[in-house]
């Protein structure tokens, strides 16, 4: 592991990752933040052709007001001209929960939470409550951001503890596309209610992917 000379770590060898090397570029961290927004060439961040891969880890988000089922917990949208989240997405999603008095669990397709060329925010987790003991953490892996020549593709895994009449650990996967040609410049992260009340995403740069 190597530190370069603003306490950037670099992760060689994708020790954590298995996916080549991680190179951080950018952390946001929230505090009643509507949004947290990673836009090449803003603010010292790198989204372009420099990396195959970029991975957003999203680390103990938790929500200022409840996020209902039925809409989607936390949330993720692109730009393609740097202010204006607006391409079309199309995605589909999975789930898998267990409660914590270990009498209700589940696995299955999340009919609710998938999308269909919406221009609006893509869920990434189901509800989140906004109670201390829930919240979620995860990853966002967007592929070949800046390519002008096909659709760019994007995979979320997420862990959230939830709360619905008795405490939940829910496991989260979604898988998408971006529906356009041109490169995408900038990621934007969001509650689908209310603001992000606290928590911390980071933004790294994949190399040998």
């Amino acid at each position: 592991m190597a530190i370069i000379s603003n306490a950037t770590t670099i992760i060689d060898a994708g020790a954590m990752s298995g996916l080549g090397s991680m190179v951080l570029i950018k952390t946001l961290t929230a505090s009643s933040s509507s949004t947290l927004s990673f836009v090449h060439g803003a603010s010292s961040v790198v989204l372009d052709g420099t990396y195959p891969l970029y991975r957003f880890s999203f680390i103990n988000m938790h929500p200022a007001s409840h996020n209902p089922d039925a809409a989607g917990g936390f949330n993720f949208n692109v730009t393609t001209d740097g202010s204006n989240y607006n391409v079309a997405k199309t995605s589909t999603a999975f789930t898998g929960y267990h409660s914590e008095d270990d009498t209700q669990a589940g696995f299955g397709y999340n009919v609710g939470n998938d999308a269909a060329q919406i221009t609006a925010a893509i869920p990434i987790t189901g509800q989140i409550y906004n109670q201390n003991d829930n919240g979620t953490s995860g990853f966002l892996d967007l592929y070949n951001p800046a390519d002008t020549t096909f659709m760019k593709h994007f995979i979320s895994s997420s862990g959230r503890t939830d709360y619905s009449g008795r405490d939940y650990q829910n496991q989260y996967h979604v898988a998408g596309y971006v529906n356009t040609t041109s490169a995408v410049t900038g990621v934007q992260f969001s509650m689908w209610s209310g603001n992000i009340d606290s928590g911390t995403v980071k933004l790294y740069g994949i190399k040998d992917s």
